[in-house]
């Protein structure tokens, strides 16, 4: 599936049915993504992962302050950092609890890539691999959280909008390196464009959950896959 698809893909999946876990507090997410992340067996273990040098000792730390360390040195200089780390960083916090900046970063990787995808061609860049490791990331770990995110949809749309805008205030540094082959030939136009696009689909979302009969529909479905409790917990 080509990636400008998976928005919408991603999209419509918040409205279908989830896995059938056990009806309990969901607090890990064990997702293997290779060669970048493999969780650990148990919650408490610690995962293994390899998303660079700068980063991957933090994140495999079972330390909330290492992975918030992690966050940290994101934010200090976000230039170059990849959408694979962020996607890691996300089920990071998601495991030590600090959910609503794990929403945060799962949006903000998947719009990096996005917009990455949408300015550069990134088969013929070498980034094949990133691609399919983003996608996968979104498959597996989306639903998780998803499933808290939407817990509050207010929360989460205004997640979402701090996201897009976090993306569009510090560009990804790897669009405009001369050795990724563009897909057109003014790239800032590209990326211009490409955020317009999220935005739109964004405002999609918010749209249909403006109104009130598809947010009953959405409250019904996940009562019927038992998505409060195993998401809705309070730390």
């Amino acid at each position: 599936m080509p990636f400008s698809l998976q928005r919408a893909a991603v999209a419509l999946a918040l409205l279908l049915p989830m896995p059938s876990w056990a009806a309990e507090p969901v607090k890990h997410i064990g997702v293997y993504v290779q060669p970048f992340y493999e969780a650990a067996r148990t919650p408490s273990g610690a995962p293994q992962v390899s998303v660079g040098a700068n980063f991957s000792s933090l994140l495999a730390s079972t330390r909330r302050e290492d992975i918030l360390a992690a966050r940290d040195k994101i934010l200090a200089d976000p230039k170059l950092v990849t959408p694979m780390t962020m996607m890691v960083l996300s089920i990071r916090l998601y495991d030590m609890g600090l959910r609503d900046d794990s929403v945060f970063w799962f949006y903000v990787a998947k719009d990096r890539f996005v917009t990455l995808a949408d300015v550069v061609d990134v088969k013929a860049g070498g980034l094949a691999q990133a691609e399919d490791a983003v996608k996968n990331f979104a498959t597996l770990a989306g639903p998780f959280v998803n499933g808290y995110a939407f817990c509050d949809i207010a929360k989460q749309g205004e997640l979402r909008r701090k996201a897009l805008e976090w993306v569009e205030n510090n560009p990804y540094g790897a669009m405009f390196m001369d050795r990724l082959p563009a897909k057109s030939g003014d790239r800032n136009a590209a990326l211009t464009r490409s955020l317009a696009d999220i935005k739109v689909n964004a405002e999609k979302e918010r749209a249909y959950f403006a109104d009130p009969k598809n947010v009953a529909t959405f409250a019904a479905q996940r009562k019927s896959n038992q998505m409060d409790e195993k998401f809705c917990w309070k730390s």
